[in-house]
């Protein structure tokens, strides 16, 4: 990832059309590797989706979506061993999903429609209330599965 950003850094303002092409495939290509499905490293992406962004036609038509979720579940399976410590994927995925769901758990703020990891910066957050003890949260988990 980091021999993408710095060879596809930023297009010049009169580059001819492949040229242009190229860069948006590198772009692309990083949202892919960076944030949509990384690999525990999140410095590696795999040339399966290179291959994907060399038919712009066909890449509109491949499913995404499905290809996120897939690539998250497959990390969120091999994560499953107590011995392993990180997991890749889309991880502000399953953000999302547990504060959709787990209202209980979520942090305090003044805007409900940003997400809480930029609020942390730009708003005050209270965490006044939200459990941080690992067997009050399953405590929590529990009553509320009924």
């Amino acid at each position: 990832m980091s021999w993408l950003r710095d060879t596809f850094s930023k297009p010049v303002n009169d580059s001819a059309e492949v040229e242009r092409i190229r860069y948006a495939q590198a772009y692309i290509l990083e949202m892919i590797g960076g944030y949509l499905m990384p690999d525990l490293s999140r410095n590696l992406i795999h040339l399966r989706w290179l291959l994907k962004l060399v038919d712009f036609k066909a890449t509109g038509e491949f499913s995404w979506g499905s290809a996120v979720l897939a690539t998250l579940y497959r990390e969120m399976y091999g994560a499953m061993p107590p011995t392993k410590a990180k997991n890749g994927g889309c991880l502000s995925l399953i953000q999302s999903w547990a504060q959709f769901r787990f209202p209980f758990l979520r942090s305090q703020v003044d805007h409900p429609y940003t997400f809480p990891l930029i609020t942390r910066w730009n708003h005050s957050v209270s965490y006044t209330g939200i459990p941080t003890v690992l067997e009050d949260i399953q405590l929590l988990l529990y009553q509320r599965s009924e």
